[in-house]
C-alpha cells in the first residue's frame, strides 16, 4: 500500500523584512486574532529567521516558509517557495 503522506511540518506565509545576512532572510508573519476579553480583532506579528541557500529572496518579497530541523541557534525554518515578488518603485 503506497499512500501519499501529508506533511506534518507547519508552513507559514509572510513578508521578507531583512535580507542582510548570508543565506538567511527574516520573515514577518502577521496573524489576525480575536482579543480574549474585548472581542476586537487585533493583528499579532512574529518574526522568523529562514534559510535561503542561494540568497535569491529580497526585501519585500512574500514567501512561504516551512518548518525544518534546527540549522542554527535561531534558524529552524526553510524558504519553500516565492508567493509574490516585491514590486520595484
Amino acid at each position: 500500500m503506497t499512500e501519499a503522506k501529508t506533511s506534518l511540518k507547519r508552513s507559514l506565509i509572510g513578508k521578507v523584512v531583512s535580507d542582510k545576512r548570508s543565506k538567511t532572510v527574516t520573515v514577518l508573519i502577521e496573524r489576525r486574532v480575536k482579543h480574549e476579553l474585548y472581542g476586537k480583532i487585533v493583528a499579532k506579528t512574529s518574526k522568523y529567521h529562514a534559510h535561503d541557500e542561494k540568497g535569491e529572496y529580497k526585501l519585500g518579497d512574500v514567501i512561504e516558509i516551512t518548518e525544518s530541523r534546527p540549522i542554527s541557534k535561531t534558524k529552524n525554518w526553510v524558504v519553500s517557495r516565492l508567493v509574490q515578488k516585491a514590486e520595484t518603485v
